[in-house]
C-alpha cells in the first residue's frame, strides 16, 4: 500500500471518529421496520416525513423520532426545534 492510501485511510478514520461535526444530512430515504410493518421514512429540505398513520394526523412519530435519535448532530434541527431552542415562535 503506498503512503498517499495510508494518509487516504487515516484521514477518512478522522472523519468518522469527527461524525457528529463533520456531517449533516440534507436529505434521505430509509426503510424503518416498525413492530408491525416497514415505513418509509425520509428527510428533505429540514422536513420528516413517514408512511404511517400516525405521522399524517400528528407530523411527527415514533419512526421519525428513532432516525433523529439515530443520526443526532448529523441532522440540522427544524425550524420548529430551533425556534424551541431559542424561545421564538415562528407565528
Amino acid at each position: 500500500m503506498d503512503s498517499s492510501m495510508i494518509g487516504k485511510i487515516e484521514k477518512a478514520k478522522r472523519y468518522a471518529a469527527e461524525a457528529n461535526r463533520r456531517v449533516i444530512f440534507t436529505h434521505f430515504d430509509v426503510k424503518l421496520e416498525g413492530d408491525n410493518n416497514t415505513y418509509s421514512v425520509s428527510f428533505q429540505a429540514g422536513k420528516w416525513s413517514c408512511g404511517c398513520r400516525y405521522f399524517g394526523t400528528h407530523g411527527l412519530c415514533s419512526h421519525t423520532m428513532a432516525m433523529e435519535r439515530v443520526l443526532g448532530a448529523m441532522i440540522p434541527p427544524s425550524p420548529e426545534a430551533a425556534a424551541a431552542v431559542l424561545g421564538t415562535s415562528n407565528n
